[in-house]
Order: C-alpha cells, then structure tokens, then sequence
C-alpha cells in the first residue's frame, strides 16, 4: 500500500514540541538586536586601523566620494569589512545545516573537509593558470573541490547508516589530510613564485586587500545558495529527529540530503575563493546561537549567519590590530578562538557517550 506523506505542517508542529525550542515570543528580539550589533560592528571595523576615524567621518566618507577619507572607507576597508561579513554568514549558515544533514554535532565545512576541499579545487585553477570562464574560474573550482568533498561525506553516511560522530569527523580528518597532501604536491609544482604565494593564501586564509570586485564575485552564489538552504528549514528540522522519522513525514531524505550538500558545497567554494580556508566559524557559531534560540531552523539559520556575519569580522579586527604593528591573518585568529571550543566539544561528546554506555 502506498504510504500517503503527512501534510508539512507536521514537521513544524512535530519539532515545536522540543523541550529545547525557546518560545517565539523570546527567539525575535535577540534576532534585532544581532542586526544592530552588527551594524555597529561593520561601522567599528571601518572605523578602527593605524588611521581611527569616528563614526561621523566613517558614515561623511560613505555619501561623499569627495571627502578626504573616502578612498580609505571606500576602496580600502568597507569592502574587506563586507568580505568578513559575507564569508562570516556563509560558513556559519553552512555549519548549521551540516549539523542537521549528519546529525554531528562536530561537524562544519572545515571539520568535514568541504573548506578543504574548496581551497584544492581554487588552488588548482590558480597553479594551472586557467582563464576559461574568467573572473569565474577560481569559484567554479572552489565549488567543484567542495562538492566532491561533500559527496564523499554523504557516501559513507549511505555505506554506514550506523556513523557516530566519530566516524564522520574521522572521515573529514581524512579528507582534509588528503587535499592537503595535494595542496603541497601543487605547491611543490607551482610554475611561478606568485602561483606560490597565492597557494599559501588559499592554505591560511586571509581577507587582506580585498575589493568590491571580490564582493560581488562571491555574493551572487552565496545568496543562491542560502537561499536554499533557508527554504529547507522545515526538511532539517526533521533530518534531526532521523531518517525513520524523517522519512515517514514524507521527506524525500536521499534526495533532500543531496540538495542541501550541494547548496552548502556552493555557498562554501563561494566563501573560500574570496576568503582562502577560515576554519570553525561553522562549528563555533551556530553552537553558541542554538544553546540560546533553540534548535529550530527558521530561526537557527538567519540567527547563525548573523552571528557569523559579526564574530568574522570582529575576528578580522583582531587580527589586525591585536598585536599592531604585527598583522595576523584571519584565518589564523580564528582557529585560535576556535580550536579550544571544538576540544570542548570532543571532550563533551566523549563523556555523554560514556555515561550512556
């Protein structure tokens, strides 16, 4: 007999009942209050750097292209501020819906090895010195490199439908060592010194002299893609309570699965061919939001990609002026807020499976 799926409401109202979804008077006015923090947050990091502005010249310089600060506002910071916000939204909107695809909590784009991933396949397009597409060839690559990444995690969740965690971020170690592996043959084999450089960038992840031409090559498929993902909330509200359950409330898990890799591969081969690897934004940031929204994904989603939006550029903002006149990169400041909180999170995991065993 043919099984007849529930009306989607169902996923709605069968999530809503979670202990661990605040109620919807409370999740809205943390939302606003992110929108102007990180208003003031962009403003900040336009604002701060071996020349201060206040925010009076910051905003005079932003409507007068004549003003004495504009070239500086215009040219220079704003469009590395709009960079960090972006990659920031991106990876932690990707975080968050690899979370629920995998049920891991561990799990983010650079954990898995999609970043990786990305970083090889735009690596590979600048070593080689393809040109075909254009201004487009480095994130196509970046695309192609994530989602074969994102593939192969998706193929040992069909090989192994009993995957811990463990296993996944096993997997990912494995795929992050291996496009590692051929990062450094490319590096060994790169035709130019500038072809090296530009391979270390990619390693490290930085968003030193970025321009507006990097804004808009990365935002048009940044915005395709979480606008994807965003539309499948309800589908990665019931991915978390299994692929039984799931699947009895008439989602198409195979498929749903495949959609969301892909849309995440893309958002972040985006991300990463601006912006080079910044790993644990993904992991760190849609965490912190869901011990305080709960886990309900039409508010998890937009709530963690603002979040990410600011905790990038703050991050970017520490990296330069932290240690002035010393300069880090971004990527750098960001594993060193971020690896204590993944050792956290592996530690947390390790003793909630020892007191159920």
């Amino acid at each position: 007999m043919t099984a007849v799926a529930p009306p989607e409401p169902l996923v709605e109202t069968r999530v809503s009942t979670s202990s661990s979804v605040r109620p919807r008077r409370f999740v809205w006015w943390p939302m606003a209050a992110a929108g102007v923090l990180l208003v003031a947050v962009m403003i900040a990091g336009v604002s701060i750097g071996p020349v201060t502005l206040g925010w009076w010249e910051v905003l005079h310089a932003l409507v007068d292209a004549d003003s004495p600060d504009s070239p500086l506002v215009r040219d220079v910071r704003a469009p590395r501020v709009v960079v960090a916000g972006v990659v920031g939204a991106a990876l932690a909107g990707v975080g968050a819906v690899m979370q629920a695809v995998f049920r891991n909590p561990l799990a983010d784009p650079g954990i898995t090895g999609v970043a990786s991933g990305a970083a090889v396949g735009a690596v590979v397009v600048l070593v080689s010195g393809t040109t075909v597409l254009g201004s487009a060839s480095v994130p196509l690559g970046a695309f192609a490199g994530a989602a074969v990444a994102a593939l192969s995690l998706l193929l040992v969740a069909r090989m192994r439908a009993d995957a811990s965690p463990v296993t996944f971020v096993l997997v990912g170690i494995t795929v992050g060592s291996f496009c590692s592996a051929v990062t450094a043959a490319l590096v060994a084999n790169a035709p130019t010194d500038s072809a090296v450089r530009s391979v270390m960038f990619w390693v490290n992840g930085d968003l030193t002299s970025r321009t507006w031409t990097d804004v808009w090559l990365s935002l048009p498929p940044i915005l395709l893609g979480a606008a994807v993902l965003v539309s499948r909330h309800r589908v990665l509200d019931a991915l978390l309570l299994g692929e039984p359950t799931a699947t009895s409330m008439g989602v198409d898990v195979h498929r749903e699965q495949l959609v969301l890799l892909l849309a995440g591969a893309l958002v972040t081969g985006a991300a990463v061919a601006v912006t080079g690897v910044i790993a644990f934004v993904g992991l760190v940031v849609p965490h912190a939001v869901r011990l305080v929204l709960g886990t309900r994904h039409r508010i998890l989603l937009p709530a963690s990609m603002l979040s990410g939006a600011i905790f990038l550029i703050l991050t970017d903002l520490a990296a330069r002026m932290l240690f002035d006149p010393v300069v880090l990169q971004t990527g750098t400041v960001a594993a060193l807020v971020g690896s204590p909180m993944f050792a956290w999170l592996v530690l947390r995991s390790g003793s909630h499976q020892a007191d159920a065993a």
